[in-house]
């Protein structure tokens, strides 16, 4: 992604602080071309009201303190890192100052074995940093500057709160910054990467600069971070593209945890090492962790996972129920795998995530 340095700096802040400003006082109405006529009408009387309603919080916020918290990480992976096949070995994406002392949010694949971080703030300055914490049930990544950032940490919102067609604005320290959008959707998202969230953040249009981006409400806190683009962000028709956030009421009863010990309290979730799509209502196994507890107990590339233990599995979701269901790291975990014509029984002996990962030199 592009460095916000690409334009010049008054030009930025000024932009930014116009669409600030522009959500501020943006209606709740939500695209007619993303609603059928009856939801359309909808939208447009529900606009109509909050015509004569101010916005929440709008004479409080401070567009330049706001987004002098959006920085920029940029991360290399130490050498030989197990991620760089599918992460690269150099990645760049959005943080947001939620601390002081230089305490930064941002997505956890951007430091996942991370050997150099990089810190670029608001007015330019780039900063060693060091990796904090890193969460992989939900996703999240904290880093702290070795000097603390001359910016006032943006506050947490309430995700749970949060409504499909309310307005938000998306931040990022790539291309022009800001852009809008509204939630779309709010539900279980699944990736292969043995990764679910129960009520993930939809929104749409795409903003294509998502990788850590901060999630903005029209009170200047953050609703979440950004962490894919999706080619159907909506339930139900019309389908639109838009982006998977992760939702900010995930990072609260964990935050502490992360920053004194660098994970959340408790076991670990059992972790396979096995990518599984669905693939006309079967699980198809489309990759296997090098060396991981599936690669170990001979789970291979074209095999289609049909259970776990007893229980019949058709999608991720039903998968990872089952796995992570009265399992921690390091319990084995019974597959059914259907290997040519024949069903096989393996067992695999799970283990924390982490584990896998090459050590870090910044922790």
């Amino acid at each position: 992604m592009a460095a916000t340095a690409t334009l010049p700096r008054l030009m930025i802040r000024r932009a930014l602080q116009i669409a600030l400003s522009i959500l501020l006082g943006l209606v709740v109405a939500f695209p007619a071309y993303a609603a059928d006529a009856d939801a359309a009408g909808t939208a447009a009387s529900r606009a109509d009201a909050d015509k004569t309603t101010p916005a929440a919080g709008a004479g409080d916020i401070d567009a330049e303190k706001l987004f002098g918290a959006i920085v920029k990480v940029a991360t290399r992976a130490t050498p030989g890192a197990r991620s760089a096949d599918s992460l690269g070995e150099e990645r760049e994406g959005t943080g947001v100052v939620i601390g002081d002392n230089g305490l930064v949010l941002t997505i956890g694949y951007l430091i996942v074995e991370a050997d150099d971080v990089k810190v670029t703030d608001a007015k330019g300055r780039t900063l060693p940093a060091q990796v904090v914490g890193y969460d992989h049930a939900s996703g999240f990544g904290l880093v702290r500057t070795a000097v603390p950032l001359d910016a006032q940490p943006i506050a947490l919102g309430d995700s749970s709160r949060t409504a499909e067609r309310d307005p938000v604005m998306i931040a990022s320290a790539g291309g022009a910054g800001a852009a809008f959008a509204w939630i779309v959707s709010k539900r279980r998202f699944t990736g292969n990467w043995e990764y679910q969230l129960d009520s993930a953040l939809y929104t749409s249009p795409p903003a294509p600069n998502w990788s850590g981006a901060a999630l903005i409400d029209r009170e200047g806190k953050l609703l979440g971070i950004g962490s894919l683009i999706v080619r159907e962000a909506t339930a139900d028709e019309p389908k639109l593209p838009g982006n998977v956030f992760v939702p900010i009421d995930l990072l609260k009863p964990i935050l502490a945890d992360l920053v004194r010990e660098g994970h959340r309290a408790g076991p670990a979730r059992p972790w396979l090492g096995v990518a599984a799509d669905e693939i006309q209502g079967h699980l198809l196994v489309t990759r296997v962790s090098p060396d991981g507890p599936a690669d170990r107990a001979g789970v291979r590339v074209g095999d289609i996972i049909v259970g776990v233990g007893p229980d019949a599995v058709r999608t991720q979701a039903e998968f990872y129920d089952r796995v992570w269901e009265r399992r921690r790291a390091g319990d084995e975990v019974p597959l059914k795998v259907l290997k040519g014509v024949d069903v096989k029984e393996i067992n695999v002996r799970s283990i924390d995530r982490v584990e896998y990962f090459r050590p870090r030199s910044t922790i």
